[in-house]
């Protein structure tokens, strides 16, 4: 009898494309984004998207709590956004292996940085992990690109560092909020995919705000 990959055990129910052969349903929920890379386009791992029970969320945990980030300066801020959503997309889905903790890691040394241009000791935070590491580089160089449109097309740097530092504050508590405690897990890059890369390779989906 045909028998799961993953277990060797139960009759295997469904294909798995991470570990590309037929895996059983019990294998499939436990080891999805934990031993298993999964495809963010797999049908599974979507329909487990819109069932999975987010780990509880301790408040005291929430990233900077200090800053605070409104909607009024989300709206005024939504194209540097935008931008920065969509390049922190597009960073992490090139950057191979990268997962959500790696996000966070490369989101949480940015914002260390930011946070030393607001005491003028300017100081730049890199992590040590190099996919995080990556992931960082390639969201720095976005940001510092549309400064230099705007300066080019107005005349005068328009984006403050203060804006930065809130809208990076804003995507670290995003994070925090989505992901989902999976060792590889990828639930906040799959919700950045979502809602922030073009229209025609994204899926339907509303932006979850986390606390301001």
């Amino acid at each position: 009898m045909e028998s799961c990959v993953i277990c060797e055990k139960r009759r295997p129910r469904r294909y798995c494309p991470g570990v590309r052969g037929d895996i059983c349903a019990v294998c499939c929920g436990e080891e999805r984004e934990v031993t298993v890379s999964c495809p963010l386009d797999c049908p599974h791992l979507q329909d487990a998207r819109r069932h999975e029970k987010q780990p509880e969320l301790d408040p005291e945990k929430i990233p900077h709590r200090d800053i605070r980030v409104s909607d009024d300066f989300l709206s005024a801020n939504e194209p540097l956004l935008v931008s920065a959503a969509n390049a922190l997309a597009g960073a992490a889905l090139d950057t191979q292996g990268a997962v959500d903790t790696d996000v966070r890691e490369a989101l949480d040394s940015m914002i260390r940085t930011q946070r030393t241009l607001e005491s003028g000791l300017y100081y730049e935070s890199r992590p040590s992990n190099l996919i995080a590491a990556t992931v960082a580089d390639r969201l720095r160089q976005a940001i510092e690109e549309l400064r230099r449109g705007l300066a080019e097309r107005t005349g005068s740097h328009s984006i403050r560092d203060k804006d930065v530092l809130g809208v990076l504050v804003f995507l670290a508590r995003l994070e925090f909020q989505a992901n989902n405690g999976r060792t590889r897990g990828r639930a906040f890059i799959d919700l950045l995919r979502r809602n922030f890369l073009p229209e025609e390779t994204r899926g339907a989906s509303s932006l979850i705000v986390p606390g301001a």
